[in-house]
């Protein structure tokens, strides 16, 4: 597999977790660094590890997986998606609740359900490479780097959209849920 064919594998993959990182950014008014860090590294991480699963037990698990992924990442967005909604209706300006959506339980369900797919991606990538690790570091940095600009980027609209961004950003967490659900049903 060539460079470019590897990143635009990974760019590929790793749109849905920058449209989660654009989410969160909008979402969330303060962000720190190190909490978009945490995130960024927590969608990389799970990026990179879910082609080397999937590389790894191809032959055995392939139709399970390539069944269900789409309603897993469908639960997963859609419930983190309509906490956020919900908490953004809540908002009371004078009872600012802090959420923990960089908390350690929400990262590796968020890190999940954005990479359901890479899953699939290292089955796939059976038949074209004897070597996943190349690829998959590859698929981690890329999205790495989308999600903490996807972040920052969603950081910008927030000052745009004020109080309703955490309904804004429930929202796109659902709808993403919802095109990946889709997309796979009309496959």
């Amino acid at each position: 597999m060539s460079l470019i064919t590897t990143l635009l594998l990974a760019l590929s993959v790793s749109a849905d977790a920058f449209a989660v990182s654009v989410g969160t950014g909008i979402s969330e008014k303060k962000i720190r660094t190190q909490d978009a860090m945490k995130m960024a590294f927590s969608f990389g991480f799970f990026q990179a590890m879910m082609p080397i699963i999937g590389f790894g037990v191809a032959s055995m698990f392939a139709a399970t997986i390539e069944r269900y992924d789409h309603w897993i990442a469908f639960g997963l967005l859609g419930y983190i998606g309509a906490n956020m909604a919900y908490e953004g209706y809540k908002w009371d300006d004078e009872e600012v609740t802090t959420k923990n959506i960089f908390g350690l339980r929400s990262l590796i369900i968020l890190g999940i359900a954005t990479s359901i797919d890479a899953l699939a991606v290292g089955v796939s990538l059976t038949a074209t490479t004897d070597d996943i690790f190349l690829p998959a570091l590859c698929i981690g940095v890329v999205t790495f780097i989308t999600s903490f600009i996807g972040i920052e980027f969603g950081k910008k609209w927030w000052e745009q959209i004020g109080k309703n961004a955490e309904i804004i950003g429930g929202l796109i967490l659902i709808g993403i849920g919802t095109k990946i659900l889709i997309s796979h049903l009309m496959a």
